[in-house]
């Protein structure tokens, strides 16, 4: 089937977008890459006629509406995720998430939900997933020698780690002025909602002039009919290349989501059902008990714990915290974002000397003497120099950060000169 010729026009999506670009502005990688995909759209239409299956002719704002429209809340399937940021390896063999405050630590251990999400921020992973509504879903991250599953029904959530037979349980307490039920502040979103559908949400939150969208074609996923979307966005600066969400063809639920870096190679965040199933899941699926002889940690006073002091046993758990320290920075001022659309850049002013350098130490005398987590920043960091001062940049394949000498943080999905360039600025 031919594909029509696009012509030119935008479209405002959402009045509240730019309040959620600025709320998602956190810096554990993956809610970084929610910010990329937060950036505004603007809407070049375009119609999808080619490629298999053969679909009826649709443009971008259509499909953009269509998925809007789309009130699908029961389903059940497999996702597989894989992402390939280009983490550093830290020394000790721990993985790039741990770069980023992932790991066992803080409340919860194995079992916090804070913990799985940054396992997700590298390798390749396969999701169960279910829901049914709002107040009902169930993810289970299938490991080769255990499984993870977090089931959130109603105002209670509990994460089961099977391979330290550790169960994380918080109750989130009632609105009693209102008769309706808190929702849990346990369940990070980034892990509730790992599918194609929360990122192509995020992708599409707002609409603007610094990207555009087209329908590129047509594909299987899942064994279910869908068009594709294609979002590029037009800054130069912006270290994506693409975004591309299959949506299916019926229920307009986005099947899979593939983000790909303007370096070009593997694709860093690939989203996608392989198999999806609109029924109503059963009843049972969102029930839990722990299996005997499980140790149940409370995640009420995990989370008390977590916000203490240093030297009162809070600094542990920090790691997993720093989303939230971040969001508290911003709403106290300490956070802006500069710039608009995918070059925003969020930054909070340091005060003193920046990072640690490892230069000068002696590398001689064995063990622990090569400088340490100084000289292992140093190593994975470019030095880099401008009216600001010097700084280094340290750089994924999709999000890169600079900070200064002074100890000011510039952070986003934009290349190293956009960094340099967004710190002479602000000196």
């Amino acid at each position: 089937m031919p594909r029509n010729e696009p012509t030119e026009g935008t479209e405002s999506w959402d009045g509240e977008g730019s309040a959620r670009r600025r709320k998602a502005a956190r810096y554990a990688v993956p809610v970084a890459v929610g910010v990329v995909a937060a950036a505004t759209i603007g809407l070049v239409p375009a119609f999808a006629g080619s490629g298999s299956p053969e679909l009826p002719k649709i443009s971008a704002q259509d499909l953009i509406a269509k998925m809007a429209k789309s009130d699908v809340q029961q389903l059940s399937g497999t996702v597989k995720v894989s992402t390939d940021l280009g983490l550093p390896s830290l020394p000790g063999g721990a993985g790039g998430a741990g770069a980023f405050g992932g790991g066992q630590g803080g409340g919860g251990g194995s079992a916090s939900p804070q913990s799985k999400l940054m396992e997700l921020a590298s390798g390749t992973h396969t999701l169960r997933v279910a829901s049914d509504g709002p107040e009902k879903q169930r993810v289970s991250i299938l490991d080769k020698a255990a499984e993870y599953s977090l089931v959130h029904n109603g105002n209670e959530v509990w994460g089961y780690d099977s391979g330290s037979n550790t169960a994380f349980h918080h109750t989130a307490p009632g609105n009693a002025a209102h008769g309706k039920r808190q929702a849990p502040e346990e369940v990070p979103p980034g892990l509730k909602n790992a599918t194609p559908q929360d990122l192509a949400k995020r992708a599409l939150q707002a609409a603007g002039d610094t990207t555009s969208v087209t329908v590129d074609g047509t594909a299987k996923v899942a064994g279910r009919d869908a068009y594709q979307l294609l979002i590029k966005p037009k800054q130069s600066a912006s270290t994506v290349g693409s975004i591309r969400v299959a949506v299916d063809a019926e229920k307009g639920v986005p099947l899979k989501f593939t983000l790909t870096p303007k370096s070009g190679g593997a694709a860093a965040i690939d989203v996608g059902y392989t198999s999806v199933d609109f029924a109503k899941p059963a009843a049972s699926t969102f029930s839990f008990t722990p299996p005997k002889g499980a140790k149940v940690v409370d995640g009420g006073a995990a989370d008390a714990k977590a916000h203490r002091p240093h030297g009162k046993g809070g600094a542990a758990s920090e790691g997993m915290k720093a989303p939230e320290g971040m969001k508290a920075a911003q709403d106290m001022g300490g956070m802006n974002v500069l710039g608009k659309g995918w070059t925003s850049i969020a930054t909070i002013k340091g005060e003193g000397s920046g990072l640690p350098s490892g230069k000068g130490k002696d590398t001689s005398k064995g063990k622990g003497a090569a400088g340490g987590p100084a000289a292992f920043l140093d190593s994975i960091g470019d030095t880099v120099h401008g009216s600001f001062g010097s700084g280094k940049v340290f750089s994924t394949r999709l999000v890169n950060a600079l900070v200064t000498d002074k100890g000011t943080l510039y952070v986003g999905a934009v290349d190293k000169q956009a960094l340099i360039d967004a710190a002479n600025a602000a000196k």
